[in-house]
């Protein structure tokens, strides 16, 4: 009861207090399942949190959203309600442990393709809402080359892909990167490597991915760090605790806090870029219309 009061009174406070910050829009893929990206997103979420930032993860994964599950708390509400205009925003945000807001997904994502002009505005409208709320607003994409997450990559225009060494999840990523950048989204891509043995794995695999997207795509491909493969990972999911909780002085979850650490000094050359709720607001409005 204790926990259910705080959450509601941070929503209260959150929703009626007037906007003070910028907020940035952020988006996690990879190029195929089973790479470990909710996991990073989840853990990545409290690093940033740990700083002293205001996170809202936003579960955005079609068919396969699990945020919910790795927290270990029941979704009560989700997109689905926001879309069927039961809920409002403020309402589909659950407070999950460590006091980490969040948006469960569900089926109300395959809805977001049938979207009429009134309920686009609607949702537009409610996502707007959030601006000054918070500081960042990360969307757990779905992996592959869906529709859906490529309209995502493209109204965020700031994303983070997260592949490991094995040869599939390279070739997926790379395929991921080519799909939006010939439809001519220019995208910004920003790379992690998971699951390494060591940094020199990590570092051989991120210059093989980066050589080919600059030279066949064109593309500028930051590094943002590397996560080592950890056991530890895997017993926080059985848990159903964020690693971050479970084990905070992992091998992973340092390796996630130090590109946290990084990601937040690149932020800080320019505060105003293009992966504001406005001008995400701005895509979503022109590439799901």
């Amino acid at each position: 009861m204790h926990d259910q009061a705080q959450a509601l009174r941070h929503l209260v406070l959150s929703k009626d207090r007037p906007p003070s910050r910028s907020t940035r829009i952020v988006t996690v893929t990879s190029g195929k399942g089973g790479v470990g990206k909710s996991n990073f997103s989840l853990n990545f979420a409290f690093a940033l949190q740990n700083r002293g930032f205001r996170v809202l993860l936003f579960d955005a994964d079609i068919g396969m959203a699990n945020i919910d599950v790795l927290l270990g708390v029941p979704a009560v509400y989700n997109l689905y309600h926001l879309l069927k205009r039961e809920k409002t925003i403020w309402e589909i945000i659950q407070t999950g442990p460590g006091g980490l807001p969040f948006i469960a997904g569900g089926s109300g994502f395959n809805d977001l393709l049938r979207l009429s002009e009134d309920e686009l505005d609607y949702f537009a409208d409610q996502i707007g809402k959030l601006h000054g709320h918070y500081d960042f607003v990360l969307f757990d994409t779905g992996a592959g080359l869906s529709k859906e997450t490529v309209r995502f990559i493209t109204a965020a225009e700031e994303t983070i892909v997260v592949t490991t060494p094995e040869p599939t999840s390279i070739t997926d990523a790379y395929a991921l990167m080519k799909m939006v950048k010939t439809m001519g989204h220019d995208a910004l891509f920003r790379l992690i490597v998971n699951r390494v043995t060591d940094d020199r794995e990590g570092a051989q695999t991120a210059d093989n991915i980066r050589q080919v997207a600059g030279k066949y795509l064109g593309l500028d491909l930051p590094l943002l760090g590397f996560v080592p493969d950890d056991a530890s990972v895997s017993k926080a999911v059985k848990r159903q605790t964020a690693l971050s909780i479970a084990y905070p002085d992992s091998p992973a979850y340092r390796g996630i806090d130090r590109i946290a650490s990084r990601f937040l000094s690149e932020e800080k050359a320019d505060l105003q870029s293009q992966g504001s709720v406005k001008s995400f607001l701005q895509r979503m409005r022109r590439l799901w219309s």
